[in-house]
């Protein structure tokens, strides 16, 4: 990818200080964003060790596109990480402005727990010890912690669920909820979704 295109065979000028490259810049985001999406549609399908060429075809990008912006695999699969953790937590203002307190979260948890649901490729590697991977988990508080957390507390002031659940309990305990069993992954964990919203619900406004 050229800066600025040659023009009739004359020299490409350079660009000049403070020229913009929107438009270079966009490309090379939408070619991520691809890789990205890919990646992870990928991964969920055939694990974190399936062949480049599966990822940069879906993408509609060439592998040297991939390994310019990603050189090592770990780095491809630290972004996937975030790039999902970064949906998964910025649907939650839309939900809160959608729906009423306790339906935005309960809507919320169900997000969540279909995010762990389709990272369980990723957990091995995630898990590995290797040092690519060492920041995530705090990526992954950092992001979700805040985000439930302003649910609970718009919920509870609402009067619709008790206000005593702690972000990171809540948070530990919808994972578990996600872990699979038999041939009923999503099914199992949305069932257990609602019922642990049952439990927020009970004693809601009391003292």
């Amino acid at each position: 990818m050229t800066d600025v295109p040659t023009n009739g065979g004359q020299p490409r000028q350079p660009r000049q200080p403070g020229q913009p490259r929107q438009a270079v810049r966009a490309d090379a985001q939408r070619s991520v964003d691809a890789l990205l999406t890919a990646a992870a549609e990928v991964f969920a399908a055939s694990g974190v060790d399936a062949p480049v060429r599966q990822i940069t075809a879906r993408a509609g990008v060439g592998a040297g596109t991939l390994y310019r912006h990603f050189p090592q695999r770990s780095d491809l699969i630290a972004a996937v990480f975030r790039h999902e953790v970064d949906a998964c937590a910025d649907a939650a203002p839309a939900l809160a402005a959608r729906y009423d307190p306790a339906d935005a979260l309960a809507r919320w948890l169900r997000r969540f727990a279909g995010f762990i649901a389709t990272k369980r490729g990723l957990s091995a590697a995630l898990h590995s010890g290797d040092p690519a991977y060492g920041s995530l988990p705090s990526y992954f508080q950092d992001r979700f912690i805040p985000v439930l957390a302003g649910l609970l507390d718009a919920a509870a002031a609402a009067g619709q669920i008790r206000g005593d659940a702690d972000p990171m309990d809540l948070l530990r305990a919808v994972a578990n909820l996600a872990l699979p069993v038999g041939d009923e992954n999503d099914d199992h964990a949305q069932r257990m979704v609602t019922l642990l919203m049952d439990g927020l619900r009970y004693g809601a406004g009391a003292g």
